[in-house]
Parts: structure tokens; C-alpha cells; sequence
């Protein structure tokens, strides 16, 4: 048993009551146009651009594998925008996706989850355009959101 509950459904589309925290992988090159950010920025606008905003204004802040950045979208909803694949192909150092990066990021989706008193709602990330595998990325999710009494709903979407 894992602790996590998975569903057929859309996670731009959280189910049950209470504040939910979408959580989704980001690259580290600024790019946002394919995969599930897609479904994101159907449904709202906010996550794209504070993300490009972001990664523009890198410089001068904590933008990298491993950062994530919270913003709500509804009242009662936030999308967080996890740093977790170097670039966006896979070539000599192998596929994008950054196992640390996401086991990073989830550390400080785990404590702002605490605080708002949320869900976590998710594709599976990390294994669709980032090349990941959900064996070594669920154990993360676990360990880090499971185990700390956070409600995690996966989503298969189709």
C-alpha cells in the first residue's frame, strides 16, 4: 500500500474538499509548451507567466533544480512549479528529468502543503517528457509528502 491515492481524471481538475496543491515538473531552461503544462495554462494564465517571470529574472533569485514556486490560482487552489529536468531532451548525460531536483522541490512543497492545510494532486511527475520512471519517483513522493500525513492524489489523465 502506498499511501497515495490514484485516479482516472485531469489534476488541472483536483478532486475532493479543502485547499489543493497541483504539483507539476518544470525544466530549467524557461521553456513551458509541451506536456502538462499545457493543461495548466488552458485552465489558467498565472502559472505560466510567473514561471517565465521566473526564470527571466533568475539573477536575482532562487530559480534552479530544485526550486519551486507556489501560485494560487483559486481561492482554494495553487499550482507549484517544481525545477526538476535539465533542459528538455534527452542526449550523452541521459534523459532530462533530475530525481534529486524533484526530491528537492517536494521538501518545500511538503512544508507549504503543511501550511496551507492542502492535498497534493499530480500527474506523474517527472515521467512523461522528463524521461523519468514512476518506480524511483513514487518511493520521493512517499517518503516526502505520504509519510508526513499530506493526502496525495495521483492522476492518469484519458
Amino acid at each position: 500500500m502506498s499511501g497515495i491515492t490514484y485516479v482516472q481524471g485531469d489534476a488541472t481538475a483536483p478532486q475532493g474538499k479543502g485547499v489543493k496543491l497541483i504539483v507539476h515538473v518544470c525544466n530549467d531552461l524557461g521553456g513551458w509548451g509541451k506536456g502538462f503544462v499545457l493543461a495548466v495554462s488552458r485552465r489558467w494564465s498565472g502559472p505560466e507567466a510567473a514561471y517565465r517571470r521566473w526564470h527571466r529574472e533568475r539573477a536575482g533569485n532562487d530559480f534552479g533544480l530544485g526550486a519551486v514556486q507556489f501560485v494560487q490560482v483559486e481561492p482554494y487552489v495553487w499550482v507549484a512549479n517544481v525545477v526538476g529536468q535539465r533542459g528538455i531532451r534527452t542526449g550523452s548525460k541521459g534523459v532530462p528529468v533530475r530525481y534529486e531536483a524533484i526530491d528537492e522541490g517536494l521538501r518545500e512543497v511538503a512544508v507549504r502543503a503543511a501550511e496551507l492545510g492542502a492535498s497534493v494532486h499530480m500527474p506523474r511527475i517527472g515521467c512523461g517528457l522528463a524521461g523519468g520512471t514512476w518506480s524511483r519517483v513514487e518511493p520521493l513522493v512517499t517518503e516526502r509528502l505520504v509519510n508526513r500525513g499530506i493526502d496525495v492524489t495521483v492522476y492518469d489523465y484519458g
